[in-house]
This record gives C-alpha cells, sequence and structure tokens, in this order.
C-alpha cells in the first residue's frame, strides 16, 4: 500500500491564543485559534494540533472551550494534547470533537493510564507525545523530558517510545527540544530510531525551518506525518507550499494540491 504523508500545522496554546516560542519558551502571540485553524484547513492542512502548552504545568485541564470552537469550524481531524492526564479528559476531548488526544508527561508518570486509554477508547484515538532533549550518557542520546520540556527524567526517549508502542498507542510524536522553534531542521536521528523501534506511524515536530527540512524528515526520518508551527504561523510558508514542493520531490502527499492553470 502506497504511504502519504500528511502536513500538520499545530497550534500551540495559552490564555485561549495561539502562540510560538523558541525552544518551549519566549513565546510571542500568533493569532486567534479559529482564525488560524480554518485559515489552515483552507491552505490544505491534512490534520491540526491542538497543544495547551501551559495545561500540565498549571496543573488544570486542557481548554476544551477553545477545542470545541476549533473542531466546530473544521472538518480535518484535530489532535489534542495538554494536561490529559485521566480517562474523562480522554472522554471529554474525544466528545469535544477531537479525532485523537496526545498524551505527553501523564504516559510517563502512570504508564498504567494509557494502556487503559488505549482499551476504553482504541490505539488509533491514543497518541504519545515525547518531549526530547540530547543526553549523550543514554543509549539513544535523547533523554524524556516532561511538564512542557521543564523536567528531565533520565528516560531514553526510544526504549520509552518502544513501552508506548507495546501497550497499543497509535502515534508516537516526539518534539526535539533543541530543535523547537530553531528552524534548523528536525532531529531526523531520533525520528528515525523510533520509527525503526516501534513501527508506529511517527510525527515530526520541532525544528522545520526550510522546505528541505520537511523533505529530509520523510526521506531520511521516515516521518508519516509533518507537524510545524512557526513557520506556517508566521508565512514563511503555507501548507500549499510545502505540499507541492514535496509533490515535486516525488514524495506521495495526501490531498495534492490541485495545479493552478
Amino acid at each position: 500500500m502506497k504511504k502519504f504523508v500528511s502536513i500538520m500545522p499545530c497550534l500551540d496554546m495559552r490564555n485561549g491564543r495561539v502562540v510560538k516560542g523558541i525552544h518551549f519558551v519566549d513565546l510571542i502571540d500568533a493569532g486567534d485559534p479559529v482564525a488560524c485553524a480554518t485559515a489552515y484547513e483552507e491552505s490544505g492542512a491534512d490534520e491540526l494540533g491542538f497543544l495547551d502548552i501551559t495545561a500540565t504545568v498549571e496543573n488544570r485541564p486542557t481548554m476544551f472551550d477553545v477545542l470545541r470552537r476549533v473542531t466546530a469550524a473544521v472538518k480535518i481531524p484535530v489532535t489534542v494534547g495538554g494536561g490529559i492526564r485521566s480517562l474523562a479528559d480522554v472522554a471529554t476531548a474525544l466528545e469535544a470533537g477531537a479525532k485523537k488526544v496526545s498524551i505527553s508527561s501523564a504516559a510517563f508518570r502512570n504508564p498504567a493510564f494509557v494502556a487503559e486509554a488505549v482499551k476504553k477508547f482504541g490505539g488509533q484515538h491514543v497518541v504519545v507525545a515525547i518531549d526530547a532533549d540530547r543526553n549523550a550518557k543514554l543509549p539513544s542520546e535523547r533523554e524524556v523530558y516532561v511538564d512542557g520540556g521543564r523536567t528531565a527524567t533520565g528516560m531514553d526517549a526510544i526504549e520509552f517510545a518502544k513501552k508506548m508502542a507495546d501497550v497499543g498507542v497509535g502515534e508516537i510524536l516526539p518534539t526535539s527540544k533543541t530543535g523547537d522553534g530553531a528552524k534548523r531542521g528536525y532531529d531526523l536521528e531520533l525520528i528515525r530510531g523510533i520509527v525503526d523501534a516501534t513501527h508506529l506511524p511517527t510525527v515530526a515536530s520541532g525544528g522545520a525551518g526550510k522546505l528541505i527540512h520537511f523533505l529530509e524528515a520523510v526521506k531520511e526520518g521516515h516521518a508519516s506525518t509533518l507537524l510545524a508551527a512557526s513557520v506556517f504561523h508566521f508565512g514563511t510558508f503555507t501548507v500549499r507550499q510545502v505540499k507541492t514542493y514535496l509533490a515535486t520531490q516525488g514524495v506521495a502527499v495526501r490531498n495534492p494540491p490541485v495545479p493552478k492553470i
């Protein structure tokens, strides 16, 4: 079966607004979430990320009211993350219109919760997000961070991904803390390592700044979905431009743009 690559703009949310920073800090405003979501859908996005970046550290649920507004405004699938720590949170997110729920800090602190979510809702609705930074002392030289990238865990990122694959999650979403917002390219070793270890669809996240970075994530990282935020939020590229570029490089993109006559 031919594999198609999806493009996934991500709405990093704080106080009801889309924001974007560098290395998970220095946040600046990037717009209204509904306006951003509808614009991305019109530009050809295949799915959207909705990440409440401070929910975990503020010990509160994600902004389900804002999520409902976004999912009501678009038809493409939305993956929600941030502050998801209970089966009730997963149920509320899905009822609010999310297609998938991304679990990060709670997955590390309570792996049994992930297994329970998979059993109750199905692995196709459960994503495990892994924030990772470099640590040369670990086998993959990548360490899991939790609490929005603030807290080191000592856990090897690829080993953790394997554990999550074993409980039946449907997708892994690793984000490079080093690469986040830096626009120097995705962490290809991390992405490829997770794909090879888990054989699961894996999202490339953290570091896209040039068109070639998207191509590298597919060709070298073997990513199935390409997530980006700042390059889309601030107009460096449109989703359509990324898809057109990938198609010219021989990549099978989902819902390819129709050439203008």
